[in-house]
């Protein structure tokens, strides 16, 4: 029985996705925060997400970013009433394999739900690769030549976004929303302390600080 894990912070909406989706045969696992939606499918990857964007504390989007970082395989359709053709597209370009907007008919989401279900997964990237940095995304582990580290979750997230992004600044910001999923800065040194980490287990002039903006991984 495929296993959905539904994300959204209204109540009506969650039972009412909730009844269908059991009734068409599916199992359903709920969460009315995005923190708490994270912890469920990091604790047991369900077969969909089915995840809103407009939440209180940790927004959607970075949710999204999570989720996928996480695990790069991991299926999420967005229902949302934030379906301007920006965010749709961002959504998808981040990794979202469908986007329905919100209000939408009961039998169109239960239609795309078995589509996307029975879609075999595309091949994913399975590795990251920034100069003589390569970053292995199933096993989470760092390689430098001959030399393996691992990561912890939070530093290889870090990494990770760092990778995806490299030769461009990241922004405190940014690195906040896609690794602690905050939608605010809240006021730590938080981001710091984890890059010094990293700068523990690479050359330390791959991170580049960039002063009062964020950081930049150096492309070559």
């Amino acid at each position: 029985m495929p296993r959905i894990l539904v994300i959204d912070d209204e109540p009506g909406i969650v039972r009412f996705v909730t009844r269908a989706l059991e009734n068409d045969g599916h199992s359903v696992v709920t969460a009315t925060s995005g923190l708490d939606g994270m912890g469920l499918a990091v604790a047991d990857p369900p077969d969909l997400v089915i995840l809103d964007l407009a939440m209180p504390g940790v927004e959607g989007e970075a949710v999204l970013n999570g989720l996928i970082a996480q695990n790069p395989e991991q299926r999420v359709l967005v229902l949302s009433a934030m379906a301007d053709v920006e965010t749709r597209v961002r959504c998808l370009e981040h990794g979202a394999i469908d986007f329905l907007a919100k209000p939408f008919a009961l039998r169109e989401l239960l239609a795309r739900v078995q589509c996307r279900l029975s879609t075999p997964s595309a091949p994913i990237q399975a590795t990251l690769t920034s100069g003589e940095l390569s970053l292995d995304l199933r096993r989470r582990e760092l390689h430098m030549g001959d030399q393996v580290s691992s990561l912890s979750s939070r530093e290889f997230l870090l990494l990770s976004h760092l990778m995806r992004h490299s030769g461009s600044v990241c922004t405190r910001e940014d690195i906040l929303a896609s690794v602690w999923g905050y939608s605010f800065d809240p006021g730590t040194n938080v981001v710091d302390v984890y890059v010094r980490r990293l700068r523990m287990k690479i050359p330390s002039d791959v991170i580049k600080t960039v002063r009062n903006v964020g950081y930049q991984l150096q492309s070559a």
